[in-house]
């Protein structure tokens, strides 16, 4: 296999630039570019061991760097493996690059360090898919299950269902392929309880992806409502910046503005959208179709009512269009005389907050009324967690095999075909953790990676 390498830091100029080396000849290339101060040879070098030295180009020192050795097995690809550290200008970076590359080294493609870890058997599928998300996190709770995932959370837990069903499965085709031997026969109540422990592990693993998707992936929130109600004073209190223009005066936003923010350990993709209302104004009128077309996407609404004025025909729209849509009331203002009708508010939607945005009130209310309506309140970042779309298929797909396996054992089928569909219940968890991986399933999933990693 190849000796690559790759940039393992960001396209910018910083403190360090790191040079990511994996292969068979990665200290024999690094160490011709690569002199030690004390002048031996990095190919002397044991694993996890540093030297401090230079880069040295065409016979000319080029910059003073730091090499740090990983011997095979023991390091993240499972190869050897040399990181040269240097100082993180974009050219000093990639001059070092270069030299390394005319020593031998070809470049790494998208995510080929990890997809060499996987290959190399360092880690499964879904570890090697944790890794991606840890680089993607914004949010806390998504950074701490991305964590758990890389150490094997969600593989124990496949594992645990996928033993018990190949024991199931070797001990049934054993007794139905060698009847006269003195194999102990798999009992109805043996393989009752085996199929409902693995149903019950892979329905809690469902059950729990669309609370973790909004954790990981984050949630697409629209702030909704009229004129005035203080939408942009919201918007601008939960990014704590002035990201949108406050003034008096209706229909100042007339496009949506947006950000993420983070509010209890989740990311919102904010909108901050133009005010409701009829407008006789040609571009104002286009930001609130623009604020409609939102509100239907969404997958979030802060509904802002204003505290100190009755309901109007704009509210009873947005209320109207909120029926639907999982929705927090925000009532904006409360630091002011209250007119509202907050009964009406309070019976029409699940969740109600007071806030005045003016004054960084409510903040706290709010978070936890998102993130109960949005069910993480009590998520369990520690707890397995499916990550994708890819996962989650193989999840349901086994749990149907189960499903029909348990079904079959009811109407007394015979075991030889119930094994069957155990055997498919286990080819899709296999699948799922990498064992049995398709070699375009496994590109397709590297190829979404970064360069370097």
């Amino acid at each position: 296999m190849t000796t690559i390498a790759a940039i393992s830091t960001g396209n910018a100029p910083g403190g360090i630039g790191v040079i990511r080396i994996s292969g068979q000849d990665a200290v024999k290339i690094a160490d011709s570019v690569f002199q030690c101060r004390d002048k031996s040879p990095l190919t002397d070098l044991g694993g996890y061991r540093a030297k401090f030295g230079s880069i040295v180009i065409d016979g000319r020192q080029r910059d003073d760097a730091v090499a740090l050795v990983f011997r095979a097995p023991k390091s993240y690809t499972g190869e050897d493996v040399v990181e040269l550290s240097v100082h993180g200008g974009l050219l000093s970076v990639s001059e070092t690059l270069d030299a390394v590359f005319a020593a031998g080294a070809v470049p790494a493609a998208a995510g080929e360090f990890t997809k060499r870890a996987f290959l190399n058997g360092k880690m499964d599928l879904t570890q090697a898919e944790s890794v991606a998300d840890i680089i993607s996190a914004e949010g806390e709770e998504e950074l701490k299950a991305s964590y758990a995932a890389l150490h094997g959370r969600l593989s124990t837990s496949i594992n645990a269902v996928l033993e018990k069903l190949l024991d199931a499965s070797s001990t049934m085709a054993a007794w139905v392929d060698y009847p006269d031997e003195e194999i102990p026969e798999l009992t109805d109540g043996e393989l009752l309880n085996t199929l409902q422990f693995c149903q019950g592990e892979l329905k809690n693993l469902l059950d729990s992806y669309d609370s973790g998707q909004v954790v990981k992936a984050g949630v697409d929130t629209v702030i909704a409502g009229r004129p005035n109600v203080g939408k942009s004073s919201l918007m601008n209190m939960l990014t704590g910046t002035d990201k949108s223009i406050v003034t008096h005066i209706e229909g100042t936003t007339r496009d949506i503005v947006e950000e993420n923010v983070r509010l209890g350990g989740i990311v919102l993709h904010l909108k901050d959208t133009a005010g409701l209302r009829e407008s006789g104004d040609v571009v104002e009128n286009i930001g609130i179709e623009k604020a409609y077309k939102a509100l239907e996407n969404a997958q979030l609404v802060l509904a802002v009512f204003d505290a100190s004025a009755a309901l109007t025909d704009e509210d009873e729209e947005l209320m109207k269009r909120c029926a639907d849509r999982r929705t927090v009331a925000v009532v904006n203002k409360t630091d002011l005389k209250s007119v509202l009708d907050t009964n009406r508010i309070e019976s029409t939607f699940d969740k109600t907050v007071y806030i005045s945005a003016k004054n960084d009130e409510g903040l706290d209310a709010l978070e936890a009324a998102v993130t109960s309506l949005l069910g993480t309140a009590d998520f369990d970042s520690s707890a397995p967690l499916l990550a994708n779309l890819r996962q989650k298929q193989h999840c349901e797909n086994a749990l149907a095999s189960i499903n029909e396996a348990l079904d079959g054992a009811a109407l007394g089928v015979t075991y030889d075909a119930i094994n069957v569909m155990i055997d498919a219940a286990a080819e899709e968890l296999l699948s799922l953790t990498g064992k049995k991986a398709s070699a375009e399933v496994v590109n397709h999933i590297f190829s979404k990676f970064c360069v370097g990693k």
